[in-house]
């Protein structure tokens, strides 16, 4: 599966001399591993691969001195690999396994920037803020990597000749064929209840069925749940692990904003903060901040008690919420959670773009924007609908108040743009925002 991120890996291997390591960041399973490998293996001579978690005797030399030139002696002995300048990508998977490796990455930014170091971590955010690690501010470049967008899942499945013709619709506002436009809105439902866990698209491309997902997407969201607990204490693992089961019930409701009574009765932010950062910094979830102003720029009217949280995954999202294929293929699912789905897949796209997620409220009257962007200079609001219905008086009360130049309009309509700034945008083609 070829993953967008390899262009912004490109972009680094080919920066100057003078390069600062790489340090990927993303949950579990979204495949840094896979994409790094497979990087080193086309744009490299040789690939040196160490692994912190399972390498123990490696991670115990990091206790000593950490000159590049010790370390890179040490790993051409131990693997019987020259290491080249240039030539060989060293990658340092699983990183939070060892803090000396990590600190040991500022000193190939200072001494040895020949080297092209890549380094990945699943868990990085929680063993940096939990054992309080020297994390090497400034030495590294960062990047985060999601699960597999839209368009990526569509060249996995061979319909890469689809990804084309969504940006060039995008990019004219002209309307896609009918039929055309009913068959990506197919393939986005079949999208909905995948995801874009690696593992999960490569049995569905094996299978070509949807069938046996469930118990692999289950796997995956075990897999979290006993992060929880290895990187966390007992009584914050119940906490964390509490949060995260209450968000297919935090999604399927009108007012999305993250509600701790629905996690248990008494909860409250004070009992629960730290659990909702841990999700965040794992990557697991994704924080959506509500803001009190539609003007540039969106970060000073930040209100830190209001927030709604999304899966890093629409996938998960269906299987945690025990949705079956027959469910999304058939459309046979409540308005609640089809306007919850395609929320949390809008939110993970514009995540994977780049984009930081605010969402706008009013009090009189009560209204709600789902997201805000800040691009250009300017404040663009995007609405998010599951269906063809766009009725939207949230929006209309916010365009009265801000005059917007440019409006998003997610649904399963067509292409289209009107003389007031609204752009009427496919939920298909959210990855071109």
């Amino acid at each position: 599966m070829k993953r967008i991120i390899t262009d912004e890996l490109l972009k680094w291997k080919e920066l100057p001399k003078d390069r600062l390591p790489l340090l990927l960041y993303g949950a579990r399973q979204v495949g840094k591993t896979y994409t790094l490998l497979h990087f080193g293996r086309d744009y490299y001579k040789n690939t040196v691969y160490i692994n912190f978690e399972r390498m123990p005797v490696i991670a115990e030399f990091f206790s000593g001195d950490l000159h590049p030139d010790r370390i890179v002696r040490f790993l051409e002995e131990y693997f019987s690999e020259k290491i080249i300048p240039e030539q060989t990508l060293i990658i340092f998977d699983e990183i939070q396994a060892c803090e000396r490796a990590l600190t040991s990455l500022k000193y190939f930014a200072e001494e040895a920037p020949e080297y092209h170091v890549a380094a990945a971590g699943s868990l990085l955010g929680v063993a940096i803020n939990r054992e309080n690690y020297s994390f090497p501010v400034g030495k590294v470049i960062m990047k985060t990597m999601y699960p597999l967008r839209f368009d990526e899942f569509l060249n996995a499945t061979g319909n890469g000749h689809l990804v084309m013709l969504i940006r060039e619709h995008y990019n004219s506002m002209s309307e896609m064929p009918a039929q055309t436009h009913s068959e990506i809105l197919l393939w986005l439902r079949r999208y909905l209840f995948i995801g874009g866990m690696p593992a999960v698209v490569q049995k569905y491309l094996e299978e070509a069925s949807l069938i046996n997902l469930p118990e692999l997407q289950g796997m995956i969201l075990n897999a979290y749940t006993a992060d929880m607990a290895k990187y966390s204490t007992p009584g914050e693992c119940t906490k964390i692990q509490g949060a995260f089961r209450s968000l297919p019930s935090q999604l399927a409701k009108d007012n999305k904003k993250f509600q701790y009574k629905l996690i248990r009765k008494g909860a409250t932010a004070g009992l629960f903060g730290e659990s909702i950062s841990w999700l965040v910094m794992s990557g697991i979830v994704l924080e959506c901040d509500r803001v009190t102003r539609g003007e540039v720029p969106l970060a000073v009217t930040q209100d830190l008690s209001s927030f709604k949280l999304y899966m890093s995954d629409v996938g998960l999202l269906s299987a945690a919420s025990g949705i079956m294929p027959e469910n999304i293929i058939r459309q046979d699912l409540s308005d609640l959670f089809k306007g919850a789905l395609a929320e949390n897949y809008v939110a993970q796209t514009l995540c994977c773009n780049g984009h930081k997620l605010y969402y706008w409220t009013s009090d009189s009257p009560a209204a709600e924007v789902d997201f805000l962007l800040q691009k250009e200079g300017a404040v663009i609001p995007v609405e998010v609908k599951y269906d063809t219905n766009i009725h939207a008086k949230s929006l209309k009360h916010y365009m009265n108040m801000y005059h917007p130049e440019k409006i998003i309009r997610f649904s399963a309509r067509n292409f289209g743009a009107d003389d007031q700034g609204m752009q009427s945008i496919p939920l298909y083609a959210a990855f071109c925002v």
